[in-house]
């Protein structure tokens, strides 16, 4: 860890304690490589501390999320000759997975994932960074685009965030999912994860996992991601929704969801439920829906039931970025419902690795995590 980067505290779990049931634990599940399965955008998150002359030089606001434009271009090249960066494996899927991955430690490779990288050396970053997080990655890898990257760039309490999808966009089903060995690694898979910003890059891929889940009454799991999917990729999505077993998404997604389907209601247990209720092709299973509100409650849909779920306290003072809580909380829940773990402890999971990951800069953890 960087050494300006400032000291992670250990979240406590004491406000939990109480609402652990004295019941007896149900035997762990014998977890095994490739149980849980990702794909999705993998970027290249480059982060470093930099001056408002550079922020001024690529007209970035201090703290703000953008994807490149041309006059971006040289911006990642400069970010790391001119200032010490640090690089992590990113984007939200492969955020999430990750995060899951850290959260069971042993055995490694319970989680994998598939997207597409350059043949470059960003694209050999991330394949080390992903290594070291102990998860299977399986890039299709070409060499039109090169890596898709994600500069942070940090200024005081601010970080201007400017994406690069490039390579991350040519993923191709025929060239990659379709392959015999990458099929089985999906086949030995019994959760899937995908977040929503993958629509906009191949929906085939992901209608043919998620039919895959369904046909084997697996769980397809899948993020609104973004008010821009709801609305711009909303027919993309709307394919998809018939397998979707749990559905996630923050309070601005369900918001905009909510007014692209005619929902007509603002609230947001109301949009949960209404959600819940959307025809879906498994019958053998109910669809569960998650939504969070970032300090307030979690809400959760289930049949005719909302449940609600009070995240962890936490100091403002101790927040360091918020970037990356979406990612973490759904990382948390992964790691919950592989283990088989009742819904109320998935809840838990997810709301200790989002409370880990804003007390850091950028989707890092410690070593280990302190979650019972």
């Amino acid at each position: 860890m960087a050494s300006d980067e400032p000291k992670a505290k250990k979240p406590k779990l004491s406000e939990n304690k109480k609402t652990k049931s004295p019941t007896k634990k149900a035997p762990a599940v014998k977890l095994s490589p490739n149980l849980l399965f990702g794909m999705g955008n993998p970027l290249l998150d480059i982060s470093a501390v930099v001056d408002k002359d550079f922020l001024d030089k690529y007209s970035l606001k201090p703290n703000d999320q953008i994807l490149a434009e041309d006059k971006h271009k040289a911006l990642f090249d400069e970010l790391v000759k001119k200032f010490k960066v640090e690089y992590h494996a990113g984007g939200a899927t492969q955020n999430s997975v990750k995060i899951a991955q850290w959260m069971i430690q042993e055995p490694h490779h319970v989680g994998t994932f598939f997207g597409c990288i350059g043949k470059d050396k960003f694209g050999e970053i991330l394949k080390q960074k992903a290594e070291e997080a102990h998860v299977d990655v399986h890039y299709y890898e070409q060499d039109e685009e090169p890596t898709g990257t994600c500069a942070a760039c940090i200024t005081g309490d601010n970080r201007s965030l400017v994406a690069n999808l490039a390579a991350a966009n040519c993923y191709k089903k025929e060239k990659h999912l379709d392959l015999e060995e990458n099929w089985k690694l999906v086949e030995k898979a019994k959760v899937y994860y995908i977040a929503g910003f993958f629509l906009t890059v191949s929906l085939e891929s992901i209608l043919k996992v998620a039919k895959h889940a369904s046909e084997s009454n697996k769980l397809f799991c899948m993020n609104l991601s973004a008010p821009f999917i709801c609305q711009f990729f909303k027919d993309n999505l709307m394919q998809v929704m018939p397998y979707i077993d749990v559905l996630f998404g923050n309070e601005t997604e369900a918001a905009t969801f909510a007014k692209e389907q005619d929902f007509e209601t603002k609230d947001i247990k109301e949009i949960a439920k209404k959600a819940q209720a959307l025809p879906k092709v498994n019958k053998k299973r109910q669809r569960i829906v998650v939504f969070t509100q970032g300090k307030d409650e979690t809400v959760m849909a289930l049949s005719d039931k909302i449940e609600v779920f009070p995240v962890m306290k936490i100091d403002p003072k101790d927040i360091i970025d918020t970037n990356g809580a979406g990612d973490a909380f759904v990382g948390g829940f992964l790691f919950g419902l592989v283990q088989e773990k009742p819904l109320d402890q998935c809840v838990r999971a997810a709301h200790y690795s989002a409370n880990v990951i804003i007390r850091r800069a950028g989707c890092t953890f410690p070593e280990k995590p302190d979650f019972e």
